[in-house]
């Protein structure tokens, strides 16, 4: 039984990223689509397909994947504190954020628009 979805989908992306995987399956859910194109859009991971689980196709840019719990608040003016805590410097990777226009990554919402903090990737 699962608790945390987005968790155990983040960590997967990352092991198989460490051992060479070029594919990878991951549980299916809405949040975790949403992430998933969000990583996509960014360049981070190859296509997604989605059948019964989604299957990701990894081409070498994740470091370190995972996801934030408890998941944090954050206004449009407090993204450089969370940088600080997840990400290893400034600009490299990115804090993924669910706000009332969707899911997005820190940078597309810094300034105009607060929300959940979801997950970390660089």
């Amino acid at each position: 039984m699962r608790h945390d979805i987005l968790s155990d989908a983040m960590s997967i992306i990352a092991n198989a990223e460490n051992v060479g995987m070029r594919f990878c399956l991951v549980p299916k859910s809405k949040i975790v689509k949403s992430v998933l194109n969000v990583m996509e859009a960014n360049g981070i991971i190859g296509e997604v397909t989605e059948n019964q689980d989604i299957k990701v196709e990894l081409i070498g840019n994740v470091n370190k994947a995972g996801s934030i719990r408890p998941r944090f608040s954050v206004t449009k003016d407090d993204y450089e504190k969370f940088e600080k805590r997840y990400l290893p410097s400034r600009n490299v990777g990115f804090l993924i954020v669910s706000s009332s226009k969707g899911v997005m990554t820190q940078r597309e919402a810094n300034g105009k628009i607060g929300g959940k903090l979801l997950a970390y990737i660089y």
